[in-house]
């Protein structure tokens, strides 16, 4: 099936993509039209040492499209599968590598948000709303709660979720799915506070991070000796910190690795094996101080054009850009996949991109 034509269906029954219907939820399907020379100039060299990663006869592809807000892409190397979350329409989507086929893997999801593997390969997911629990479905099926609650008081909006060698799970809890009723149900924050908490082996759970605002997107380094954390409302720009993670699992004190000071937005991040951080990007949604005369009216203009932030900002690890993939959409988080751990996912907006590259998954 062209990928030009591959629009969602909704019904968890659904097997293959078909022709959305007007007004269907979540028929949001948007055509594609890939590059047809090597290189593509969707890849573009910042720095001459992401030329090594690039691989000059491979293309960007939309592998799926028809979903809201896709966000949380997990990778199964064992099923040859990725799971991704469609968060304002409550489900986990699933794109099979060996058919194509896009289908529904969960519905109603609780809003799930961020997704990830534990080390036995099993799904960790943070549901975004509602029930605001981080939880893990097990090989028959069941599900196990994780977290919900910290010191008495229900957690505010688990987002983004990351499980280090040593078993623990790391997850931020910004406010984003109580915020309004687009991500999730509106609610009250009753921590008061925006963590990233860290669920020890045994259980225990712990606010490792209390000092920043929103925080998303977070990953570890190759050897896990830095924790990587995107503050989403970082001032005057979002920022990304690196901690510095002592044997103990305590973090040391934060320096800022990355300011996205070009009217960027920095989201979802994957480490691949050289320590790069590959990030999503897009406008960050800021308003110029002056409007503009558009059709007779007033209008204020975002800050920057989103056509040239949408796709994925790639960073050597010492927080300099070296490469950009240009998407016809906003990238909210990504993940390595394929057998080989060398396809790059891209969840974007609507749609699921992908693109091999010469670089390969840290974890």
């Amino acid at each position: 099936m062209n990928p030009t034509r591959r629009h969602l269906i909704a019904g968890a029954g659904a097997c293959l993509i078909a022709p959305a219907l007007p007004g269907r939820a979540g028929a949001q399907a948007f055509p594609f039209r890939p590059n047809q020379r090597y290189p593509d100039p969707a890849v573009q060299i910042l720095d001459p040492s992401f030329a090594k990663y690039r691989i000059y006869s491979s293309t960007l592809e939309q592998v799926a499209t028809g979903m809201r807000w896709a966000e949380g892409p997990v990778y199964f190397p064992d099923g040859g599968y990725l799971l991704c979350s469609d968060v304002p329409n409550n489900r986990i989507m699933k794109y099979d590598e060996r058919d194509g086929s896009f289908t529904v893997f969960r519905a109603p999801a609780n809003f799930a948000n961020g997704n990830t593997r534990d080390r036995q390969g099993r799904l960790i997911t943070c549901e975004h709303s509602v029930t605001r629990r981080v939880t893990r479905t097990e090989g028959d099926g069941a599900i196990t709660v994780l977290a919900d609650g910290f010191e008495g008081k229900r957690l505010n909006s688990p987002n983004d979720v990351v499980v280090r060698s040593d078993g623990s799970i790391w997850f931020t809890d910004p406010l984003f799915g109580i915020n309004g009723e687009w991500e999730g149900d509106r609610a009250k924050s009753e921590q008061g506070a925006t963590h990233v908490f860290r669920i020890a082996p045994d259980g225990t759970l712990s606010a490792v991070i209390s000092d920043i605002v929103n925080p998303n997107g977070l990953a570890f380094s190759p050897d896990e000796s830095k924790l990587y954390v995107v503050e989403w409302k970082g001032t005057p720009n979002r920022s990304m910190w690196s901690y510095p993670v002592r044997p103990d699992g305590s973090l040391g004190a934060r320096t800022k690795l990355i300011d996205a000071s070009d009217q960027g937005a920095l989201d979802g991040f994957r480490v691949d094996r050289d320590g790069n951080l590959w990030c999503g990007w897009g406008s960050n949604g800021a308003l110029r101080e002056e409007p503009e005369t558009v059709d007779g009216r007033a209008v204020y203009p975002l800050k920057g054009r989103p056509e040239d932030l949408d796709g994925v900002k790639v960073f050597n690890p010492e927080g300099k850009p070296i490469g950009f993939i240009r998407l016809p959409e906003r990238c909210a988080n990504l993940a390595f996949g394929g057998p080989k751990r060398n396809r790059l996912y891209m969840a974007s907006s609507h749609s699921l991109y992908a693109l091999y590259v010469e670089a390969h998954g840290a974890v």
